[in-house]
This record gives structure tokens, sequence and C-alpha cells, in this order.
């Protein structure tokens, strides 16, 4: 009798040891594809179980959690969600995360595996910790002087500190609220419809995912070029270009919006915003040089992150010399983000070495405790210090007495370049309005911000061509940026 006991006491020891066996197998070896399972919404509760971490900028969120009392029970919502959203994207039930939503969703969400104290006894219970947080790089007061100053326009700022590539201000505009599309329900379906439909794509990220002729902004990179080349070697000096200049091997002459140009030095040339100079000083640097000199600025780089994708601008590696004269006064195949052409100002500003930008500071458990921090970021010499200290006096004649005077502010060192770029067929669109500047404060040992600014519908479409400028429709928004930044005091 004690034998048949002692028999059926070890077939049931068996029979729990094969459960829990078979309890492990399914929570943790099957978890994966029954997460993956369409018709399992336990991930999804799961997801949204928790409030979901915040956004700070300035160490103020401009996100946070609403219990909606559901299934999904915390829904996103968003403060001043039209001047931040070309920067923190959207965080739908429906649609899934753009932008720094999802770029730090692991963070956020609280799946990231430095936020497990004990990640191994997590993936058995399948617990989920709360969200941490993500701090920006964003100057408030920069990001809404720029929101303000593109008020009723079409176009895109970026703001970086030369000196580390911490972005300060990133706008786009038209924008919107990401707060109707965080739900799950018909209002948020029909937000995203709307806002699909709308001929604006108030959802593109004009400042880093949207690329442009950068028209004649580019000519601080041909100058580079030029410069660090000994093409140039005098600023002074004549550069002995006839005005139309006829692009070899055609008959296309190419002229200028302002007079004086021929035969000007590059002082005068770049001051002017003469074609015809750096079209020819292009073809003199010759393509090897010139692609050499964009790519150490940035350009053709397709894996740029801050921390979310930035759309890849370009110069054409593969020119006759005609096209590289069109190129290298930004005109033709090549194009850049806004973002970009931040960097070739800040670049200037910075002696001429490249900052790769970054727009997260840090990012923080719930407790507030740093999780981690940005680190030092990769740096590449444009140009020669020497070139850049040359580039900088000219970008100052420009704001002084050139093009760019809109962009002066009073007891401060400003430098800039304006450019107008045409673009559509035959070049029958509105052209581009552009303005790249740094601005350095009176107290300060460097230059503190560059800025890049577009507006794509720079007058309304009754207005005369040649009234779209940089100047006169960039470069005041530039200034506001650079009067708000500027106006902390270290």
């Amino acid at each position: 009798m004690t034998r048949h006991i002692r028999h059926a006491g070890l077939f049931c020891a068996l029979l729990l040891v094969a459960l829990l066996l078979n309890a492990a197998r399914v929570q943790v070896v099957q978890a994966p594809e029954y997460d993956r399972n369409p018709a399992n919404r336990r991930p999804d509760i799961a997801r949204y179980e928790e409030p979901r971490g915040d956004i700070l900028v300035g160490d103020r969120p401009v996100t946070g959690s609403k219990d909606t009392r559901e299934h999904l029970r915390y829904e996103r919502t968003y403060t001043d969600g039209p001047l931040y959203a070309p920067v923190t994207g959207f965080a739908s039930q429906l649609y899934g995360t753009t932008l720094l939503e999802k770029a730090e969703d692991g963070i956020l969400s609280g799946t990231d595996p430095m936020l497990a104290p004990f990640p191994l006894w997590n993936d058995f219970t399948r617990a989920r910790n709360s969200g941490g947080d993500v701090v920006t790089t964003l100057d408030p007061a920069a990001q809404r002087a720029a929101y303000q100053g593109l008020a009723g326009l079409k176009g895109a700022v970026a703001a970086l500190e030369p000196s580390t590539g911490r972005i300060l201000a990133l706008v786009s505009r038209p924008s919107y609220d990401p707060q109707p599309l965080s739900g799950n329900g018909s209002a948020a379906a029909k937000a995203w419809k709307r806002l699909n439909a709308d001929r604006d794509r108030p959802m593109l990220n004009r400042a880093a995912r949207q690329t442009y002729p950068p028209g004649s902004t580019f000519k601080v990179v041909t100058a580079a070029a030029a410069l660090d080349a000994d093409v140039v070697t005098d600023l002074e000096a004549p550069t002995d270009s006839p005005d139309p200049y006829t692009l070899p091997g055609t008959r296309t002459r190419l002229t200028n919006a302002s007079r004086g140009c021929r035969d000007a030095s590059l002082r005068e040339a770049f001051t002017l915003s003469c074609n015809t100079v750096f079209a020819k000083l292009g073809v003199e640097v010759g393509g090897t040089d010139m692609t050499t000199t964009a790519h150490a600025f940035g350009f053709n780089n397709p894996a740029l992150r801050i921390p979310f994708p930035v759309a890849r601008s370009t110069f054409d590696t593969s020119l006759d010399r005609a096209q590289l004269g069109l190129s290298s006064i930004g005109q033709y195949n090549t194009r850049a983000t806004p973002l970009q052409m931040a960097m070739v100002a800040a670049a200037v500003a910075n002696g001429g070495q490249v900052r790769e930008p970054y727009l997260v500071e840090r990012t923080t458990r719930p407790s507030g405790s740093t999780l981690a921090t940005s680190g030092s970021r990769a740096v590449r010499q444009a140009m020669y210090p020497s070139t850049a200290v040359r580039l900088r006096a000219l970008m100052r004649e420009v704001v002084e007495k050139g093009t760019g005077r809109r962009a002066a502010i009073r007891g401060a060192k400003v430098g800039g370049k304006t450019g107008t770029a045409q673009h559509g067929l035959g070049n029958s669109g509105m052209p581009y309005a552009w303005f790249i500047s740094w601005a350095q404060g009176d107290r300060d040992l460097a230059p503190r911000v560059a800025v890049a600014v577009v507006v794509e519908d720079a007058e309304d479409a009754e207005a005369e061509r040649r009234d779209v400028s940089g100047g006169g429709d960039a470069a005041p928004i530039a200034r506001a940026v650079m009067e708000a930044v500027l106006a902390h005091t270290r």
C-alpha cells in the first residue's frame, strides 16, 4: 500500500514539474510569438496600462498622460502641441509613434532594459516598468520666436549651438496638434484622415525631413572650398569673372540680380551674392574638391540621426562642368535641409569644425536620476581655421553692408548669408527665401547660436518674383531667434 502511495506521489510530482515547465515555455520561450499574434491584445493593454514618460523642454514637460479608464488606459497629451510637434512627433494608440516619441520609445514606454533593475525577473513575470523622461536641448524662447516668426507662412527654422551641436530650435510650419491622434476611436481616425489630406502637409517636419535647393546660402560652402584649395588667396583681388557668365560647354548665360559683379573680388561677390563669380569659382575648384568640402560639411550623409533620422542633404558627385557651376550656387541637384544649412553656419562660427547636431540632452529614470547623457559628439574639420576666420568676416559684411541688414542685432556680432532658390519646372515656382546666420553677444567669447531659415511662400501668389528675398523674408525671423538665445545670460 505504501509503495502505491509513493508511486502516486512521484507521479503527481512529475505532473507538477511538467506543468511548471509548460508554464515557463509559454511565458518565456513562446511569449514573443504570442506577442506578435494580431489577435492578442494583451501587449497593447500592457503598453498603455502605465503613464508614458515625458518629453521635457527647459525642464518643463511638454507631454503628459490622461487616464481614460478604458482597456488602453493611458492616452498621450501634449502642451503647446503645434509648437513642439516637429520635435515630439505623436504617440498614437492607432498609428504608432514618430520623431522623438519613436526614437526614444523604449525609455518613454518603460521597455528599455536599462530601466529594469531585474531584467530576467521582468521577462518571467511580464512586469512592466514605468516610463522614463527625455530631456531635450531646446531653448523654449528660441523655439517660440521661430514659431511666431513663421506665423502665416510655410517654412522651417533650425538653430544650433555651434560649439556643441545642441539643437536650440526646430520649427516647421504649418504645424499640427498631435493630441487628436493619441486615442483609438473615431476622432483619432478622422484627425488622421484630415491631416493626411491637407495639401500643406502639416505633419511634415520641414526642418529635418525636407530638402530644398539652398540657393546662394550654399556660396558659403563654395567660398570655403575656393579658399582651402587656394583658388582664391586674396579676398580683395579681382576674380576675372565676366557678367554674364557662359556655363562651360553650353550657350547658357548666367546672370546676377545685383550690379557690380563683373570681375568682382570674393569680398564684393559674397556681399553682392554674385552668381557669376561663384559659379566660375566652383568650376575652377573642380568637382573633387567641391565634393570633398560638401561632404565635410555634412552633405551626402545618409546616417545623420538626432536621434530620429534626418533627410540626406545632397551634392551631386557626377557632374559636368556646367552642372558643377550651377551646383556651386546651390542650384541644379544641390539640396539641403534647414538643419544642414544651420550646420554650415555653425561650422563657420566654430572655427571650421562641424559638430554633429543632437536633440536629447539626457534621459532619466522615473525617480529623476540620470539614465544616460548625450556625451561628446563627432567632430569634422570642414575647412581650415584660417578660412573660417575669413568667412566670418565676409558674413559680417553681409549683415553690416549687404543684403542681410535686417538680421543685425544691436550690441552683437552677427554674420549671415542670404539666398533665393529657384525651383519648379523651368524655375517657374515662387522662389524659396533663405537666410543662414550666427550671432555672438558682446560678452561672449565665441558665437552662441547658428540659424537657418527657409520660407517657401515668401510672398503671396500675386507678388512679383523679384520681391522675394532671403534678406527681406527670412532674415528677420533669424534675428528674432538669435535675440532669444542671446537674451539668456550665462
